[in-house]
């Protein structure tokens, strides 16, 4: 009888250690698995992540590309030509739709749409026929198809089309220095340019230092040089001013405290056109 008890014990004890590890290497095993789980959700995870890390990368990419292309467009600009209304350094946005060229379906038959054109008194980024090294210029539009401009005693007249007179323009945007200062380069010997259809003829607001239409962007001895802009070398009117504020120093950058405006933003409220009154009397 103690030896059946005790045997029976044994076996008990025995089936029991069996159970005890059978139930550890369960556990182990659902252990494992679960970190198996966990591993690859976070691999999909650190995996998801980046596709849409990359993914809104690239929407972003599209989307500035497709703005700057066709709506908008930010320059710096480099250079006198414009001051007093613009100075070098200063921040600006160029408004490309306000002279967009859309080309109507090939069934339609009507060729190319403009969404608008530039008008006289704008000021406007352009690309000239020359560009002498220098990829877009900022001047303002002063003849527009069909005028004559004509330069008398450092001022500037315009006959438009439908007049047969001339009239001397009121450009109140020329600092005292450039008053009466509009003269022609010494080499270029016609004082009237008759603006052919399709063309403008532009100049800087700073008379004394520009590279404009007067001098075919300094290159009128250039092969086919011309001293008028054509209609799909104007990239757009200028829109946002956000002026310019220098946060560097000769030796580094400068402190928070020590930032002022070089030239303060004038936003929407530029002086980015003008209207010549004197032409509708």
């Amino acid at each position: 009888s103690d030896t059946i008890t005790n045997n029976y014990l044994s076996l008990s004890i025995f089936m029991t250690e069996n159970e005890i590890k059978e139930e550890n290497v369960r556990i182990s095993s659902a252990s494992e698995m679960k970190e198996e789980l966990h591993s690859e959700e976070h691999t999909k995870t650190k995996l998801q992540e980046i596709t849409l890390f990359f993914r809104d990368l690239i929407i972003i990419f599209v989307v500035v590309i497709f703005v700057r292309t066709f709506f908008a467009a930010p320059f710096q600009i480099s250079g006198s030509s414009m001051e007093e209304s613009y100075h070098s350094g200063e921040f600006i946005l160029v408004n490309k739709f306000s002279y967009a060229r859309i080309d109507s379906p090939s069934w339609a038959d009507l060729g190319a749409i403009s969404v608008g054109n530039p008008v006289r008194g704008d000021v406007v980024i352009l690309r000239p026929h020359a560009a002498n090294g220098k990829e877009y210029y900022i001047k303002r539009i002063i003849g527009m198809p069909g005028d004559i401009v004509k330069f008398d005693g450092g001022n500037v007249f315009l006959k438009v089309v439908g007049k047969t007179e001339f009239v001397q323009l009121d450009e109140g945007y020329l600092s005292i220095a450039n008053k009466g200062k509009t003269f022609l380069p010494m080499d270029v010997k016609e004082v009237e340019f008759s603006v052919p259809e399709g063309q403008y003829f532009t100049m800087g607001d700073n008379r004394n230092n520009s590279s404009d239409s007067r001098s075919c962007f300094m290159s009128c001895s250039a092969q086919n040089a011309t001293h008028f802009v054509s209609r799909e070398n104007i990239v757009g009117k200028l829109f946002i001013d956000f002026g310019y504020i220098n946060i560097f120093r000769e030796g580094g950058i400068r402190t928070t405290g020590e930032w002022k405006w070089t030239y303060a933003p004038r936003f929407l409220s530029t002086p980015k056109d003008w209207i010549y009154t004197e032409l509708n009397n």
